[in-house]
């Protein structure tokens, strides 16, 4: 091994629900792992993302913590404390500082904001809108189906099909969008109640409706500005509280993919 395992840096772009799953797989790989994000992300599944950091400070997610800071000198001290970094940076120019080993883009925007296979010695796409020997050296399979988490060498990913996650036989029913722009608003919280039909948030003065009953396992923060078609939230049917809180085994997949990845790569 070129790079002892344990002394890995690892930066995500990314700090959403599969940004996060990939940092905490990682992270408890004992991986020293950063994260960069906007300065207002528009996670929804907050009770599983990192990126909650940015507004809270910290964030924690199944016993891993993620600190918000402000500089390179800080990352090194977290990284000490066994914690995971996340900063305010969408052009990622920490990579500069930290000359990570492993860059994973992890923004899930289905094509490539700009990363380039030249950006680390080993640089990961996951989902579409990334050529494996191409922009990146390695795309992840992010699609839900029987290729999931697989790791691509050359070529793409498969397409995606925007069909959520099925829970109890329901897909899109589960899903909020915004059906037009402007400030979102609401006054729930995740693991909150819902009924069918009934308002759990507003854009731009108008209501945004359950169309199931379940639980609130996904929400925006309240007082984002939208876009039409933003996905807002997400009603869970099962009524598990836990859920909300918990990785769900896509994300689980996918970041074992990144892990098989980098053991390719650094443990050959």
């Amino acid at each position: 091994m070129s790079t002892e395992l344990s002394r890995l840096v690892v930066l995500i772009k990314g700090g959403g629900e599969v940004a996060s799953g990939v940092a905490h797989k990682l992270a408890r790989a004992h991986f020293r792992v950063c994260l960069t994000e906007t300065a207002e992300p528009l996670a929804v599944s907050r009770g599983v993302a990192f990126c909650e950091a940015i507004y809270d400070g910290e964030k924690e997610v199944e016993g891993i913590v993620a600190r918000r800071v402000e500089s390179a000198v800080e990352i090194h001290k977290l990284w000490r404390d066994g914690r995971i970094a996340i900063v305010v940076d969408p052009k990622t120019s920490v990579r500069k500082a930290l000359k990570p080993e492993v860059l994973v883009d992890a923004i899930m925007a289905k094509k490539n904001l700009g990363t380039g296979i030249g950006h680390a010695p080993l640089v990961i796409g996951l989902g579409p809108g990334f050529s494996a020997g191409k922009d990146v050296h390695i795309v992840v399979e992010t699609n839900n189906s029987e290729r999931l988490g697989r790791v691509i060498l050359k070529g793409e990913a498969e397409n995606d099909t925007g069909i959520p996650v099925a829970i109890g036989g329901l897909t899109h029913e589960r899903a909020l969008h915004a059906a037009g722009g402007g400030l979102f608003l609401t006054d729930r919280y995740i693991g909150d109640p819902a009924s069918a039909g009934e308002v759990v948030a507003t854009v731009a003065g108008k209501p945004v409706r359950a169309e199931i009953d379940g639980i609130v396992r996904a929400m925006l923060r309240d007082g984002i500005t939208v876009e039409k078609g933003t996905k807002l939230g997400e009603i869970d049917p099962s009524g598990d509280k836990e859920a909300c809180y918990t990785i769900r085994p896509r994300v689980r997949a996918i970041a074992g993919g990144v892990l098989e990845a980098i053991m390719m790569r650094y443990n050959a």
